[in-house]
Parts: C-alpha cells; sequence; structure tokens
C-alpha cells in the first residue's frame, strides 16, 4: 500500500493530468484498475490514514483533523474535543493480518501517535501496533515530516530512503505474506525538491494553473514516482508479482487552490472533490483485470474489510464500517453501501469552514455548519450537486431539487447520530 501525501487526483498523468510524468504510477493501472471515484474518508491526513488502518469512518473514531491540529478561539463555531491519537484498543490491519500469518512493516509518516517524538516500545506507535518492520519519520518540531535545514538536493522528503526500506523489507519477506506499508510525506509541503528536475519542469511550455501545475511539485511528483517503479521492479525481480495487490491511493486531496484543479474543484480541509478525491489505483496479475476503469465509488476505509477477506479472517467488529473490495476489484461490481459520508468539524489554516458531505450514487450534498446550525434553510447551508454532469461542483442544485436535498440531509444528519460524531456549537 503506497500512500502519497496532499496528492490530489489531477495530478496524476493516468487521471488526465500532461504536465506531470507519472509513468510508473500509470503502470498499477495499466496493469490492474483505475477507480475514478475513489476517496479518501477525510480531507486532511491522520484521519484518512486512521481509516485505512481501522476500516471505521473518521467521524466514528472522534479522530477528524490532522494531529495535533489547529487552534481557531476567535471563529464562530466551537470545535470538538476531538481524539487526538489512534486508540490502542482499535484493532489496526498488521494486527489483525498477524492472524494469518502476516509479518507488516511500516516506512514512512505515521501521524496517528499523541506526538511524533517516537520511541521504540512506546505505545501508540508503529512498532507496538503490529508493525514488525519500522521507519518512522514524522518530525516532532513541525508538520512536515522535512527535517529543518534539509537540502531539496539530497532526498529532503526521504523518498529514496522511505523506499530502500521497503525494498529491503520485501525482499527479506518475499518467501512468506507480508504487508507493507509505504507511507511518504512528498508531496507534502515543504516544496523542495532536486534542482535539476526542477528546472526541467519549469522549462515546459504546458505550464499553467489550469491543472495545478507547477515545477517543484512536478519535480516531487516525478521522484515519488521514480521510486513506485523501483517498488514495482523488485516484484518482478522477486518473481512475486502475481502475488502481490498493489494500491497506490493519495490521503486527501492538493494543497494548493480551489481554482487551479479542474475539472474538479476544491483543495485540501475542502469536502468539494478536489479535497477526498484522490489516485485509487489498484493491480493484482491474474486477479484485477488490466487496464480496466471503474466508476463504482470506493473509500480508504474499505482496505481494512477487503485484505481480512484476502486473508481469510473474518471481520467481527460490527462498528467496521468499509466494504470488501473484491468485487469492485475483479468486476466492477457495484458494493454493497448505498452512500459514503465525510465529517469535518474543524476550521483549518487555508481559511476553509468546517463542513460535512454525503454521496449517494451520482448525487453529493455539503453541508456548511456555521450556516446549517441555524437550520438547512438558511441561505448557503446546503449545497447539492450531480457528480455525472457536475464533477466541477458549479452548479448548486438546491433551489431546484429542494426535497432531494433535505432528504440527503436529513440522511447525512441520521449518520452522524448513528456514529456517535462530534458535532459543533456556537460559542457563547
Amino acid at each position: 500500500l503506497i500512500l502519497a501525501d496532499d496528492m490530489g487526483q489531477h495530478q496524476v498523468g493516468c487521471y488526465g493530468n500532461t504536465f506531470y510524468e507519472t509513468p510508473n504510477i500509470d503502470r498499477i493501472a495499466a496493469n490492474g484498475m483505475k477507480f475514478v471515484n475513489g476517496y479518501a474518508a477525510a480531507p486532511v491526513c491522520s484521519p484518512t490514514r486512521a481509516s485505512i488502518m481501522t476500516g471505521k469512518y473518521p467521524a466514528r473514531l472522534h479522530i477528524t483533523d490532522y494531529i495535533p491540529g489547529g487552534v481557531f478561539p476567535n471563529e464562530k463555531l466551537k470545535m470538538p474535543d476531538w481524539q487526538k491519537h489512534l486508540p490502542l484498543d482499535e484493532r489496526i490491519i498488521p494486527e489483525m493480518l498477524a492472524e494469518a500469518g502476516y509479518v507488516s512493516g511500516h516506512f514512512g509518516k505515521w501521524h496517528l501517535s499523541k506526538d511524533k517524538n517516537y520511541q521504540p516500545g512506546r505505545p501508540g506507535d508503529p512498532d507496538t501496533r503490529g508493525f514488525a518492520d519500522v521507519l518512522a519519520l514524522d518530525k516532532p518540531e513541525s508538520h512536515q515530516a522535512v527535517p529543518a535545514g534539509a537540502d531539496p538536493d539530497y532526498d529532503a522528503h526521504r523518498v529514496r530512503e522511505i523506499t530502500d526500506r521497503a525494498i529491503n523489507f520485501m525482499t527479506n519477506h518475499k518467501d512468506a505474506p507480508f504487508f507493507c506499508y509505504v507511507s511518504h510525506s512528498s508531496i507534502h509541503m515543504p516544496i523542495m525538491e532536486y534542482t535539476p528536475r526542477v528546472i526541467k519542469y519549469a522549462r515546459k511550455k504546458e505550464m499553467s494553473n489550469a491543472m495545478g501545475n507547477n515545477p517543484f511539485i512536478g519535480a516531487m511528483v516525478e521522484t515519488l514516482d521514480l521510486n513506485v517503479g523501483r517498488l514495482l521492479d523488485t516484484l518482478d525481480a522477486l518473481d512475486i508479482a502475481r502475488d502481490t495487490l498493489v494500491i497506490f491511493l493519495g490521503d486527501n486531496g492538493d494543497y494548493f487552490g480551489r481554482e487551479g484543479l479542474k475539472p474538479l474543484y476544491g483543495s485540501k480541509a475542502d469536502l468539494y472533490e478536489g479535497g477526498v478525491r484522490v489516485p485509487f489505483l489498484m493491480q493484482w496479475p491474474g486477479t484485477i483485470p488490466e487496464g480496466v476503469e471503474c466508476a463504482e465509488p470506493v473509500c480508504s476505509i474499505d482496505f481494512y474489510p477487503t485484505f481480512a477477506a484476502m486473508a481469510g479472517l473474518d471481520v467481527d467488529d460490527p462498528s467496521v464500517d468499509g466494504a470488501n473490495l473484491m468485487p469492485a476489484m475483479t468486476q466492477c461490481a457495484a458494493l454493497d453501501r448505498d452512500a459514503l459520508y465525510w465529517h469535518y468539524p474543524h476550521y483549518h489554516s487555508l481559511g476553509i469552514a468546517p463542513s460535512g458531505a454525503i454521496r449517494e450514487g451520482n448525487l453529493k450534498l455539503i453541508e456548511w455548519f456555521e450556516q446549517s446550525i441555524h437550520g438547512p434553510d438558511t441561505p448557503g447551508a446546503l449545497e447539492l450537486f450531480d457528480l455525472e454532469q457536475d464533477p466541477g461542483e458549479r452548479n448548486n442544485l438546491v433551489q431546484q431539487m429542494p426535497d432531494v436535498a433535505l432528504r440527503l440531509y436529513e440522511k447525512l444528519k441520521r449518520w452522524r447520530a448513528d456514529v456517535g460524531a462530534q458535532e459543533m456549537e456556537l460559542r457563547r
């Protein structure tokens, strides 16, 4: 499972970007399945990472913002006292897979402990959560996994170092079942990369904001892609590619700007599609058909039950929200659920207000909490979009379809009650 940080769907070649070069990431799509409606469970990193590990919605876990989160004492609504580390009683993927004889390795960003002062044997750090081989690279001095003074010309985001460790892990465990979690901090800020590679993209004539194209990010994307290629080549060299499911995923949308990310609208911290629709690619030769595009909505909550099914294990926790992806992976068949949900009861430094959302079929409703706290009829409280006709979410259908908007709003509220989501309150 290869996880990229702050990578939107629009930044990958197989999703239509001709500026960034991602031939190795695109190999996963060519050799397997590209989900065009693949979602992160949250618009920021820690909740999505928690959803991957547990199969549960961030709202159920109460991990709804990045850890440790921001402080906004003067805003209109009061943020809940949300959970700031992954609870130790949650049974996560490597602990589950150990029952079937899997050995697990974690390499890169963890972002699920109470802080980033990782120590061997400390409860909550990855080596105590079922990972036998660990390289945890979050840095305690900032929100970024790049140490102060890092040289952009020498693996500043440690993409090569993470990949080296992952390759070593796979090589050492090629004859046994393994789960290899390759969790990058790239393409998260700071925006810095190998200078010749930056110059290459700066010279491209296509450079514009039409797709959010940026030469520094282009260089970072290429470095990430080259190292994805190293992982794929290792599977081939070890002759285990046909026995290995490979996943490439983003943890949330792009950081830079709502308007430039065509055809989608929105960015990180947004519940518009640009904030939560991410590259979502899977290959498994002989099991997943090659070169297939699938429109079935899928989400980061789905890996936990999928891995359990692959390993022949039962998911006995009724609060797991994800669906087994095997029908979609193998036949692009519909999954057994009628909607996907998001809950972000937080303000963000990008200036984005708290919101919630539901996608049912092609319809998507966004609720803006600052307005909806006064009632759903408050102007600006609700936005309704038909994602098939309007993937850029520019045509609000609330006035044309008020009954549908109200029905989805009530359904979203019921879901929040069912999962025990933390609600916001007016400041007094």
